[in-house]
């Protein structure tokens, strides 16, 4: 007797095949903090999903080489598509002035308007509690908790205004906003990040009535640039981290690309105020 065969038929060879609902063409999604790190990968993540991209960051230098790279590598991948529209633009999130002439400044560049908000614009520091900079914590409140409302507040403006419905708003949070990471000592930034969770709820029930999605990501331990640079420098704080982490390993940047661009799309136009923890477990325990 043969064996059964499997009815199934095969995409052809080369084609890529996913819900129509996941496709971002067409959409023009805003990423802060986008010159490296997660912000960079997510950025790629869009533009593989056929969206336009606006790269804001504090280094604007590295914003502009960050979106030429970008720009340069989907065409070098891609010869035979259209070439996503990738723009740079400087700005401090948490001046409510810079803010304002940077989405002003998206706009022009944008004319079609912003579709996707995500905030990635964000830092942490190791102090002890009681020897943290009072200056340093104010810094980064200014960046974590204040970027993220002034951004988020000022793209809901822009489509309130315009009558939008559909506005995605992704705010990235930690699985610091849930959890107390052990050992190094971070309070602020572990309070910064449970405000940015409680931003996301809290925008999302406001901002309903408006066709306006908020939701938040909460990463856990990410094998970044900066993060690889701790752990070469003590290794024994890596064994730490990972001991604690069910899956057995860090996070990859890339372990974030399907949970935005999921939000970002249509597939998710029922979800709104959720937190989407990527953290290998790390919570659950």
């Amino acid at each position: 007797m043969s064996a059964p065969t499997d009815p199934t038929p095969s995409a052809p060879e080369g084609l890529k095949r996913t819900l129509p609902i996941f496709s971002l063409e067409g959409k023009t999604c805003v990423v802060t903090g986008g010159a490296r790190g997660l912000g960079y990968v997510m950025s790629q993540a869009f533009i593989s999903s056929g969206a336009n991209v606006a790269i804001v960051d504090l280094n604007g230098a590295e914003a502009i080489t960050s979106a030429k790279t970008l720009q340069e590598t989907y065409t070098l991948t891609n010869p035979t598509l259209p070439a996503p529209k990738v723009t740079a633009h400087t700005c401090d999130v948490s001046d409510p002035t810079s803010v304002s002439a940077t989405f002003q400044k998206i706009l022009e560049s944008h004319p079609s308007g912003i579709d996707v908000l995500v905030t990635s614009a964000g830092f942490t520091e190791n102090y002890k509690a009681e020897e943290y900079p009072h200056d340093r914590i104010q810094k980064l409140w200014g960046v974590n908790v204040d970027g993220t409302y002034l951004c988020a507040v000022e793209v809901a403006k822009e489509w309130i205004k315009s009558k939008k419905q559909g506005g995605s708003i992704i705010m990235v949070g930690s699985m610091s906003g849930s959890a107390v990471n052990v050992p190094q000592p971070q309070a602020p930034y572990n309070a910064s990040k449970a405000a940015v969770r409680q931003l996301a709820a809290s925008f999302a029930i406001e901002w309903a009535e408006h066709g306006i999605r908020v939701n938040c990501i909460s990463p856990g331990y990410m094998m970044t640039a900066l993060t690889k640079k701790i752990i070469d420098e003590q290794p024994e704080l890596y064994n730490n981290w990972v001991s604690r982490i069910p899956a057995g390993r860090m996070g990859n940047p890339v372990d974030l690309m399907g949970a935005v661009v999921y939000l970002a799309s249509d597939a998710s136009s029922y979800v709104t105020g959720a937190d989407l923890r990527i953290d290998g477990g790390y919570t659950v325990i």
